[in-house]
């Protein structure tokens, strides 16, 4: 499913149009990655959570060229699967 998708699902869902859907889809993504960049936990009982994960500077290789360089030090996102919802994936 991608975001599309996600609106126009919840849109026939909730009887919403599909504009006031896609401002919730909007709303809810634009509030996951504030939370996120400010560092910032989000939990989803039942489905999951999103942490942000740090990353240290370390030398790469670039596969092209064989060449070493400096990976600079990121912070990336990171999703760990609910217990609940590893079940019913499993139990289907």
């Amino acid at each position: 499913m991608n975001k599309s998708e996600l609106i126009e699902a919840l849109s026939k869902k909730e009887n919403l149009t599909e504009k006031k859907a896609m401002d919730v889809v909007n709303l809810l993504f634009n509030g996951f990655t504030e939370e996120l960049k400010k560092g910032g936990r989000i939990e989803i009982r039942g489905f999951g959570s999103f942490v942000v994960r740090a990353y240290d500077s370390y030398t790469g290789r670039n596969p092209k060229t064989g060449s070493n360089i400096d990976v600079a030090p990121k912070r990336l996102p990171f999703f760990k699967v609910g217990k609940e919802l590893k079940e019913k994936i499993n139990a289907s």
